[in-house]
């Protein structure tokens, strides 16, 4: 091989109960002096991130909480985040909640050339430690400004409370495990663009995807909501999918056929009026007809998605057949990504074929 790789991953990963605590020593650790912005989100993320100001500002920093509104992340919000970080000028910036407010922080660190700490409070999907942003917040970026604009980079510190993430509602732990146990397909899916396509491909990065997912299928009765153990098995796994992205410098070791259906579920919400869950929920579904189209055991998939309390028929994510089918037929097309799924996709009979032999409808 003689290509150049670059890999772009978290330098400092600070984890356990009480991280948060921790904040100003660790920042003093390495170096760091002058004002914070700390991004954040709805009712349940907003007071963890003003208490995390309030124990910096403790310590000396000044810190400036700035909130997010939107339910779904958009370019609005990363320009709204950069209009402000302009006034107030800071060193770095802190995303504290979900994917979506860590996506748009991210993204804003990478417009204004700041490191950037993301500090999860729930255990909901692996962008907390990985590159890559959520996609709608992609294609809204793309529409708006361009391509090289929706480019952000990986994490320079992960501060992760674990006393903080197993108080996160039940929902995130099912989305986080059903965006874990994805790998599996999704490594399936590069493996094959690497033989059919010579996409190029890193064994390091599969492993370390595919290690992850196993993790989290193995320890999938421990998971649940309320327990710090568990808070740490699955965030843990988040991280090091993460880092596998990193890797690879895509997202093809994490997202593959599962997370096009995923999005397309998510185009045919925001175009058609459907009815759409969380991401890692959808992908769950999307990773149990996937694994069956791979010739994988999807049975044990579904079992262990089970396990866990999350949805394994599109009625209990409260996803519509119809939508189920019709993003099957349309997957393909949603990005350029070589998958199970062809150049051609599913037909409709096919697609509603799979759909009901997988049970998923």
């Amino acid at each position: 091989m003689d290509r150049l790789e670059f890999i772009e991953s978290p330098r400092y990963i600070f984890f356990g109960p009480g991280a948060l605590e921790k904040a100003s020593m660790i920042l003093k650790s390495l170096g760091m002096t002058g004002s914070i912005m700390v991004v954040t989100g709805g009712e349940r993320t907003s007071p963890i991130a003003f208490h995390l100001a309030d124990t910096l500002g403790d310590e000396g920093y000044e810190s400036h909480v700035f909130p997010v509104r939107s339910e779904i992340a958009n370019v609005r919000d990363v320009e709204s985040v950069v209009d402000r970080a302009k006034g107030v000028k800071p060193a770095l910036l802190m995303g504290v909640g979900g994917g979506r407010v860590i996506d748009v922080a991210k993204l804003s660190a990478s417009w204004l050339g700041l490191k950037f700490f993301s500090v999860p409070t729930s255990p909901s999907h692996d962008g907390v430690a990985s590159p890559s942003i959520s996609f709608l917040l992609v294609k809204s970026v793309e529409e708006a400004k361009g391509k090289d604009w929706a480019r952000a980079e990986a994490p320079f510190s992960i501060l992760a409370d674990t006393e903080v993430i197993r108080k996160a509602p039940a929902g995130t732990f099912k989305s986080g495990f059903g965006d874990l146990v994805s790998k599996i397909t999704a490594v399936k899916d590069w493996e094959l663009a690497n033989k059919l396509k010579d996409e190029p491909y890193s064994e390091y990065a599969a492993s370390m995807a595919l290690l992850s997912a196993h993790i989290a299928m193995d320890h999938a009765s421990e998971i649940r909501p309320g327990l710090e153990e568990s808070a740490r098995i699955i965030v843990k796994a988040l991280i090091g999918s993460g880092v596998a992205i990193s890797i690879a410098g895509s997202s093809r070791p994490a997202s593959g056929s599962e997370h096009l259906f995923s999005h397309a579920l998510d185009l045919l919400a925001k175009n058609k009026g459907y009815t759409n869950a969380q991401h890692g929920l959808q992908v769950g579904l999307g990773t149990i007809m996937m694994a069956y189209l791979q010739g994988q055991d999807w049975e044990r998939i579904r079992r262990k998605l089970s396990e866990v309390g999350a949805p394994v028929t599109a009625q209990e994510a409260g996803i519509e057949a119809e939508a189920v089918v019709r993003a099957l037929t349309m997957a393909h097309k949603v990005r350029e990504r070589y998958t199970i799924l062809g150049e051609s996709g599913l037909t409709e009979s096919a697609a509603n074929k799979l759909a009901k032999r997988t049970h998923v409808i």
